[in-house]
């Protein structure tokens, strides 16, 4: 018996050698006999086709992963990208969000991927969290358990395994767990109320996985350790109480919020004794799996734990099975575009009439981190594509009286570290409005961030929200401008 099957390395697409430079890394793994891998990035194509060697190399049936919270999109070139679940819950449709769950699940299906690793079911509640913001539905427990559940059935009824994130909460957090280990320290009573209140739509639902939060819950257990680390949290809570029997992953080992508590090999075998089933992105899969193993022997890891972890993990990779099933289609792609138009939506004052010219100030407040942003040439090109010329300024231009479009950038980024944007940003984003004034010319924000960050700007007098950077959000952004230039009636 190996306990190699409980984990699930992650493959990162390279921009300059694809997946080549994981060529050794993968062939240990698949020796070792891991149970998945978790894939970001890549061309759709280049995907699949790693995807079937695995499929076909594995001696186990595999769980192949992917964050797609925003769609397939958000990590494979060629598959459709969705508008953050902040802004799908905005438009509060239920249809609307099951079809959501189920093209992302399509599209993995068809790169032969077989784990969405979303929904998060976490709430929007603390407008200091770093994290969350718009990946969570919304704040209303009852709305957002709605919402949540719509996604997994649709996803599930694809033959593709959901995933509800990140149990029991993070949407409280004082922190980035990816940085620190964060510490939710409201009551029991609170925590079930409401941060629980979607987990269990989740769970009614027939959810297939529930993620851990790499966070503290002291209501919950008093030992101040993070959930991913807690037998009263996941075996005593989610097993017993709430009486799930799905695959428990642990959020990625790579994250301090969990080495705080020690070595990857140390964490690991405690996650899976409280109640882990899976542990996602290891650092060294062979080396772990050797660990888990010795710990066993040991007696370590009980017996009667390690089994069960072993026949779920199997018991859901079968039903995940790689079967031929429907792709995305051209009406998918299409209703894609119009939702995302649909969730973008002023927050103060009015959309100008730009004409057949605009100038562009970029604000971009997640640029100047080691992490990847989306490229933000995407809103430029696609006004140029709607017969807008759109030319990207400093801050003053001369001899024009064109509007000026304030693109700004602040999404939930892991590792930065700050909501929103910072003091800078704020003055700069206030000075193009001021400078535009002066020259009395109308201007406008596009707030590629959450909604509520336009209260950071309040001398701004026109803030258009279109909830983040993605290439989608650009392009929905640039479509609703052109359409009220052209005169059309918006909703």
């Amino acid at each position: 018996m190996t306990l190699a099957s409980l984990l699930v390395p992650a493959l990162r697409w390279d921009s300059e050698h694809g997946y080549s430079h994981l060529r050794r890394t993968i062939d240990e793994a698949l020796g070792a006999g891991v149970g998945g891998f978790l894939f970001f990035g890549g061309p759709r194509a280049a995907a699949a086709e790693l995807a079937a060697e695995l499929h076909a190399r594995s001696a186990i049936p595999l769980l192949l992963a992917a964050d797609a919270e925003r769609g397939a999109g958000q990590q494979f070139d060629g598959c459709v990208a969705l508008p953050p679940l902040g802004a799908l819950g905005f438009l509060d449709d239920p249809a609307g969000m099951r079809r959501a769950g189920q093209v992302t699940a399509r599209d993995l299906k068809r790169t032969g991927l077989n784990w969405a690793l979303a929904p998060v079911c976490d709430l929007d509640f603390a407008p200091g969290n770093t994290i969350i913001g718009t990946r969570a539905a919304g704040h209303d427990p009852e709305g957002v358990g709605t919402l949540i559940a719509e996604w997994i059935d649709g996803c599930q009824s694809e033959g593709v395994m959901a995933c509800a994130k990140h149990f029991p909460g993070h949407g409280r957090a004082d922190a980035d767990s990816h940085q620190t280990l964060p510490s939710v320290t409201i009551s029991a009573t609170w925590l079930e109320k409401d941060d629980l209140a979607p987990f269990r739509s989740a769970l009614d639902a027939g959810v297939a996985s529930v993620m851990t939060a790499h966070v503290a819950y002291p209501a919950l257990d008093p030992s101040g350790a993070p959930a991913t680390l807690s037998a009263p949290i996941l075996t005593s809570l989610l097993r017993g109480a709430m009486e799930f029997d799905g695959l428990i992953v642990s959020d990625a080992l790579e994250m301090r919020g969990v080495l705080a508590a020690g070595t990857e090999q140390e964490i690991s075998i405690r996650a899976v004794s409280a109640g882990c089933d899976v542990l996602l992105a290891p650092a060294d899969a062979t080396g772990l799996a050797r660990a888990l193993d010795r710990a066993a022997r040991r007696g370590e890891l009980l017996e009667e734990r390690v089994r069960d972890a072993l026949e779920r993990r199997d018991r859901w990779a079968l039903w995940a099975r790689p079967v031929p099933g429907r792709e995305p289609s051209l009406d998918d792609e299409m209703w894609s575009r119009q939702v995302a138009d649909a969730t973008v939506h002023v927050v103060r004052g009015a959309i100008p009439r730009v004409g057949h010219a605009v100038e562009i100030v970029h604000v971009d407040d997640d640029a100047s981190g080691p992490w990847p942003v989306p490229n933000r040439a995407h809103f430029v090109e696609a006004l140029g594509a709607l017969e807008i010329e759109a030319n990207v300024i400093d801050m003053r231009s001369t001899g024009t009286r064109v509007p000026v479009l304030i693109a700004a950038f602040a999404d939930a980024v892991a590792g930065k570290g700050e909501p929103g944007f910072s003091r800078a940003s704020r003055d700069r984003i206030e000075r193009a409005a001021a400078i535009a004034h002066e020259q009395k010319r109308e201007s406008l924000v596009v707030l590629f961030s959450h909604p509520r960050h336009a209260a950071q700007v309040p001398a701004v007098p026109n803030v258009l929200c279109a909830w983040g950077g993605e290439k989608p959000m650009q392009s929905a952004a640039a479509r609703v401008i052109a359409r009220v230039s052209s005169g059309e009636r918006r909703r």
